[in-house]
This record gives C-alpha cells, sequence and structure tokens, in this order.
C-alpha cells in the first residue's frame, strides 16, 4: 500500500502527533522510574495498584486496536449483530475472569504469573507448557498491534507501513522499557481516558457526515439477507460461537491478564473487572458500528484488505481536527496493548526461564532479572516487527490464538480447584488438545461427508465442549454443582442440532474440540489420583524476588518436578479453601 496516494497528513503533522504522544508516555514513566529499580515493582507493581489505575489499565488492555479493528471487520462482513457478537461476548469474558481471579489471588497472592503458579502446583513441564503459550500468543498480539499501527499510519500519511510499524514499536519500546508494567499500568490510565473521549466524539460524528440514518435505508441493497438479519445464524457460528470460547481461553490463559489481577489489590479485583467489562463493550460495540456503516454505504477498503476499513472511514469523513484526534486514538489503543505485552513477555522470561528454571527461585538476582526483563522487551519488539510485515488478518489472528488456549483452560482452571489434578494429566491434556485442534481448525483431515466417522467424531467432541465452555462459565458464579447441570444441559440440547453439521465450521470446532478433549484426558487420568495437593503450599512456593526469603520459601528440587507437596496432602472435606470438581 502506498500511502502516498490517501494522505491526509503531511510528514511533519504525523511525526508531530507522534512525538507528542510517545514522548508524553515517555515523560510519565520516567516520573515513576527508580534509581533502584526493583524486579517484583517491575513486573506486579507490588501487588497493591488503586481501583481507578487498574480499571482503566484493565479496560485499556482488553481494549487494543486490534479490537476495534476486528469489530469493524465483523460488521462489515456480518452486519449489525457482528459487532454486537465481538464487543458483548468480550465484555461478558472480562467479567467472567473476576471470580476465577478471586481464587486465583486466594492461592498465590504474590505471584508474577501463571505459570509460576503451575511450577509450584505441578512442576516444570506445566511451567513452561503455558509459559510457552503465551510467549506465542503476546508476539502475535504485539505483531497484530503494529500492524494496525502500520496501516493508520500508511494511509493518512506518506509514510509507508513498514515505516510506520518502526515508528509504532520505536515509541511503545521507549517509555515501557523504561519501568515495565508500572509505565504500562499508569500509561493506561492516560490512554484508555483519551481513548473513551474520541470515540463519544468520533463515531457520532463519522455517522452524522454519512447521512446516517437515511444511509441505512437507501443503502440495505448493498446487504446479503444474513447481513441484514440482527439474528444471523451465519453471524454466530462464523463470528458469535467462535468468540465466546475464544475470549473465555484467553480471559484465563493470557499473562496480560494475569499480570493485572496479580497487581491490583486484592480487595478491588471484582469492581475492577466489572467497570472494565462496560468500558470494553461501550467502546468496541461503538466504533464496530463504523464497519456496519461501511457496509451500507458500499464502501470499498484499500487494496480489499478489511484492516483498512476504519482508518479509510475516519480518512473519508472526518475533519483534520478530529481526524488527528482520531489518530491519536488508535495509536493509543494499539500501544496499551503493545506495552501490557511486553511486560507480560518481559516478566515470563525473568520470572519461568531465568528465575526458576535457569538460577533457581533462591538464587536469582534482582539486578540480571531486570536486565533479561529489558533485554526480552528489545528482542519481542524486533520479532513483532519482523512478523507484522506478513500483514494478516487481525481478525483471523485474534480467534486463533483464543482457540490456541483453549486447550490450557480447563486443566489451568481445574488445578486451583481440584487438589486431585497432577502435572502428568495437566501437561497430557493440553499436548493432545493440540494434536486435535490443529487438524481440525486447519482442515488437515477431510470431512465433506456429513456422516462420516471423521466428521461425527469432530461433531462429538465439538458438543461436548459447548457444555465445557457454559458449565466452566457458571461455574465461577454458582459453583461446581449447577455448572454440572449447565454443561450436561448444553451438550445434550445442542447434540439434535449440531451432530451431522457442526464440523462443518473449522474454527469454531477447532476451538470446542480443545475444550472438551482437553477436559475430558485431564478429567480421566486426575480422577484416580489418591493423594490431594495442599494448596496452601503455592504461597510458600511463590512471591517476592528481592526480599530475601526465596530461600526460606523454596522446596526440594525433587519435590516441585514430582508435583509432591513438601506436606502431607489434605482431604477437600477438611479444607475450606479448595473446591472439588468431579
Amino acid at each position: 500500500m502506498d500511502g502516498l496516494e490517501t494522505a491526509r497528513f503531511s510528514a511533519v503533522v504525523v511525526v508531530g502527533l507522534l512525538v507528542f504522544f510517545y514522548g508524553g508516555t515517555f515523560l510519565i514513566s520516567t516520573r515513576i522510574g527508580k534509581r533502584e529499580e526493583n524486579a517484583d515493582g517491575y513486573m506486579t507493581a507490588g501487588n497493591n495498584i488503586g481501583f481507578g489505575i487498574s480499571a482503566a489499565s484493565m479496560t485499556a488492555t482488553w481494549i487494543w486496536a486490534s479490537s476495534m479493528y476486528a469489530s469493524a471487520t465483523s460488521g462489515y462482513q456480518y452486519g449489525i449483530s457482528g459487532p454486537v457478537h465481538y464487543g458483548l461476548w468480550g465484555a461478558l469474558m472480562i467479567l467472567f475472569i473476576y471470580p476465577f481471579g478471586k481464587r486465583i489471588r486466594a492461592v498465590a497472592p504474590k505471584a508474577h504469573t501463571l505459570a509460576e503458579v503451575m511450577y509450584a502446583r505441578h512442576g516444570r513441564s506445566s511451567q513452561l507448557m503455558l509459559a510457552g503459550s503465551n510467549v506465542v500468543g503476546s508476539l502475535i498480539s504485539l505483531m497484530s498491534n503494529f500492524i494496525a499501527g502500520g496501516v493508520l499510519i500508511s494511509l493518512l500519511s506518506p509514510f509507508t507501513f513498514v515505516q510506520g510499524v518502526f515508528a509504532v514499536a520505536a515509541g511503545v519500546l521507549l517509555y515501557t522499557l523504561w519501568s515495565g508494567f508500572r509505565a504500562s499500568v499508569l500509561t493506561d490510565f492516560v490512554q484508555v481516558l483519551a481513548m473513551l473521549g474520541a470515540v463519544a466524539v468520533i463515531v457520532p460524528f463519522v455517522f452524522v457526515a454519512a447521512d446516517f440514518p437515511a444511509v441505512f435505508e437507501t443503502g440495505a441493497g448493498n446487504l446479503t439477507p444474513q447481513q441484514g438479519n440482527f439474528f444471523s445464524s451465519e453471524a454466530f457460528m462464523q463470528q458469535g460461537a467462535p468468540y465466546i470460547a475464544a475470549v473465555l481461553a484467553y480471559a484465563i490463559g493470557n499473562q496480560t491478564i494475569a499480570q493485572r489481577l496479580f497487581a491490583v489489590k486484592e480487595t478491588l479485583i471484582k469492581p475492577t473487572f466489572v467497570t472494565a467489562t462496560i468500558g470494553y463493550g461501550a467502546m468496541v460495540i461503538g466504533v464496530g458500528m463504523l464497519g456496519v456503516l461501511a457496509l451500507y454505504l458500499g464502501f470499498e477498503p484499500a487494496g480489499g484488505d478489511l484492516n483498512n476499513i476504519i482508518p479509510g472511514m475516519a480518512a473519508t469523513y472526518l475533519p483534520p481536527l478530529l481526524l488527528a484526534a482520531f489518530f491519536v486514538m488508535i495509536i493509543g489503543a494499539l500501544s496499551s496493548t503493545a506495552d501490557s505485552d511486553l511486560s507480560a513477555l518481559s516478566s515470563i522470561m525473568m520470572t519461568d526461564v531465568y528465575g526458576q528454571n535457569i538460577s533457581g527461585k533462591e538464587n536469582a538476582n534482582p539486578r540480571t532479572m531486570l536486565l533479561v526483563g529489558r533485554l526480552t522487551m528489545v528482542v519481542a519488539t524486533a520479532a513483532a516487527v519482523a512478523f507484522a510485515s506478513l500483514q494478516l488478518s487481525i481478525l483471523d489472528l485474534l480467534v486463533f490464538v483464543g482457540a490456541l488456549w483453549g486447550a490450557l483452560v480447563f486443566p489451568v482452571l481445574a488445578s486451583f480447584y481440584w487438589d486431585k489434578v497432577t502435572g502428568r494429566a495437566f501437561t497430557t491434556s493440553v499436548l493432545a488438545a493440540l494434536a486435535v485442534f490443529l487438524p481440525v481448525r486447519f482442515a488437515w483431515i477431510p470431512m465433506e461427508a456429513a456422516h462420516g466417522a471423521v466428521g461425527i467424531t469432530v461433531d462429538v467432541l465439538s458438543v461436548i465442549g459447548i457444555g465445557v465452555v457454559l458449565g466452566l462459565m457458571v461455574f465461577g458464579f454458582l459453583g461446581a454443582k449447577v455448572a454440572k447441570v449447565v454443561g450436561v444441559l448444553a451438550t445434550a440440547l445442542s447434540a439434535p442440532f449440531a451432530l451431522g453439521s457442526l464440523h462443518e465450521y473449522a474454527t469454531l470446532c477447532g476451538s470446542l474440540v480443545a475444550y472438551s478433549v482437553s477436559t475430558v484426558i485431564c478429567w480421566a487420568m486426575s480422577t484416580r489420583q489418591r493423594e490431594g495437593f495442599d494448596f496452601a503450599v503455592i504461597a510458600q512456593r511463590t512471591g517476592d524476588f528481592d526480599d530475601g526469603e526465596a530461600a526460606a520459601r523454596a522446596p526440594a528440587a525433587h519435590d516441585v518436578e514430582a508435583g509432591v507437596p513438601p506436606q502431607p496432602g489434605i482431604d477437600d472435606a477438611e479444607s475450606e479453601s479448595t473446591v472439588k470438581i468431579k
């Protein structure tokens, strides 16, 4: 794409806007930096962030440029129900995090990563599996945000896509490198206020400028029957249902979310996530309606690339001043998530790679940890810039990563509630789920025949996956008994409609089979375990690296590897902190 053909700003103006935004965020980050940096503060800001900062940071992290672009793409492809499916389910997933989050913080109050907790719970294999999936996911997230920035800059300025990617990457790295997670959460607060204000003005202005609401009558002929139907089955099967499963996996497996969970004051978990739910839903659905408007207008995105819908609509209908506000809004949205990805990656490398697998927790040097964290940010930025040149579909990337993490959801959650889950069950179930997910998701196995053995098998696994997803959602709020009832009913009621046809939706089936296979195998291998796990030892095995107590907390290496606690296991009936899932 040649930015010269669609430029709305001169090079000087764009450089000025970038310097204004990234220069300002860098100045903010320098005010919170410490001469004697603390490794734990660099990762979780002391586990004591207040409501305003934490709610804004959670909102800004979940609202990224990719969310806005993907919501608009969904509206353009599926009509008015597209952004609703994208924004509503994404918002509800934030809400579903908090009951699980309260349990996670109760078990591991001062952990830095979920993988660190899995190390204490099961051993090295489950830790590295969860950490590795987060490295892949965060790199893809980082790449998609750089793609969004490159598209925006190339459309609105004389600069090329590659130059735009480099500018955004350098700006994000500039301020995040300085103070790590603290810089991320503080700048998130400023960024989310700017985004909310810009959306409240820009989206209504574009609708008025495009002759709303008359365009919904004059442009109705541009829609297919499915696009014009708010209750479109195509929109639900292709967008809504896969995203329900994908974002639940994001909520549980994503280190950027876990990092904020470990950073916020424990008493503020619920109000933080409830507030973020409302903010995310309102903003993402609102911006996604630009894609619906583009569909009615018959708008053709530049180069046929759906990532260009939002920048193209803004360039067409906004005056220069509002276009500048739009530019800053998108840059803020992508930066708020990109800095979270860098912070998440640095925490994983500091804690899970260096802190526990290279030096050992008792020998970890906080200064070396900081160096590892900063080098990780530099390397991750360079890798994401290189991958961004592929200009892949942002919506496809988001759904793929969420489905990939679906293999981890049940084993991770069960490990916090059920004392019988073993490290072997965790590892085997996740690997088996991935082995089934990949050929289903990418149609490596032919399933054309509606009643063929492969197709029916996939349908059966997918139906079980429906029960698992809905059961897990209910479990967090209403407990195991109600969750089991909901899961069984969901499976039974969906079976008559799904068997024989569900395998035709590869994106949805890939996610559902990941859930079902991992759940069935993890349960089957764990239910035979006789000895229970004492959850109290997790708090002893995790915690600060800077307080000099690591050696006292660290158990014997063979105990961690085997997943055997240094104390005898306790029965769930005798412990109020343990909830059984059977």
